[in-house]
């Protein structure tokens, strides 16, 4: 099977079929307990956990559709995956969600031995509305100096609610990418009902005037998606301050089919991108360790 076969077999394949559905479990947020979904790549303690924010557009929390994606993870990486729920504009608009991905990343530091990881590595991902959760989740674990975090992983992201960027406002020829950014859009009336939050950094981290002593970043865009632009421009401002960056551009995501960024984060290009990442952010450690 070549590499192309194996992306369309990935892409396509139900998040049900022939794997396990995760441990299903509860994860403490900033004001209540959170639903969440631990993906463990065997026995043993695994060297590294991901904590991963999946999308919605901030007004749904589409944990249970992150489900193949975050097992073959686990799987190819070697690290524990802990996919993690977040209150949603619905119940309560911004900051609450940011909020309790940062109380996550902390619960997760405490409960190690019940997560199953060693403690060392931690790596904060999401994908869309959950990449703009993991980038901040990294700027708040700066600014309030906890976690200590190894990576981000963001894949896709939402990073700007002013929907400013090039490849956002140049849709009107194409009704798939025009749809995806009404829906970008209606996430942000949602989850920033208030103008003057529009500009926070924990609300528009590419807006963000400190991006140093981040933890390396990954971030994947991809080609025919309204959000490559933010995404491609965020990883160029981190760089800028001296951050190690990984940035890769997919090849189209198919935005008329259903869930099509968690698809096209499970196909091979994606996965070997997060599991080089990965194994590279541990490389040291193991250097260390010789």
């Amino acid at each position: 099977m070549n590499s192309e076969q194996n992306d369309a077999m990935q892409a396509t394949q139900p998040a049900t079929e022939g794997m396990p559905a995760g441990q299903a479990l509860f994860v403490q947020g900033d004001r209540a307990p959170l639903a969440a979904r631990l993906f463990s790549p065997g026995p043993g303690n695994a060297q590294g956990l991901v904590v991963f924010f999946p999308g919605g557009g901030f007004i749904a929390s589409e944990l249970e559709e992150a489900d193949l994606l975050l097992h073959l993870l686990a799987q190819r990486s070697g690290w524990a995956v802990l996919g993690a729920s977040y209150t949603t504009a619905s119940v309560c608009p911004f900051p609450a969600a940011v909020e309790d991905a940062h109380a996550v990343l902390r619960w997760a530091t405490r409960n190690r031995r019940r997560l199953g990881w060693t403690g060392r590595l931690l790596v904060s991902a999401g994908i869309e509305a959950g990449g703009n959760l993991a980038a901040v989740a990294a700027l708040m674990a700066r600014d309030r100096g906890a976690p200590g975090l190894a990576g981000q992983m963001l894949l896709m992201p939402m990073l700007d609610p002013g929907l400013t960027s090039c490849s956002m406002r140049s849709v009107v020829d194409d009704r798939a990418a025009e749809r995806a950014a009404d829906a970008c859009a209606s996430g942000y009336r949602g989850y920033l009902p208030h103008a003057m939050d529009r500009t926070h950094p924990y609300a528009n981290p590419l807006q963000s005037s400190r991006m140093k002593d981040l933890p390396p970043a990954l971030i994947l865009s991809a080609d025919d998606d309204p959000l490559r632009d933010e995404a491609e421009t965020y990883g160029a401002r981190l760089g800028a301050a001296g951050v190690a960056v990984v940035a890769k551009r997919l090849p189209a995501v198919g935005l008329d089919q259903p869930h099509a960024r968690c698809c096209c984060a499970r196909k091979e290009s994606a996965l070997a991108a997060m599991t080089d990442f990965l194994a590279a952010l541990a490389a040291p450690r193991r250097k260390d360790r010789a």
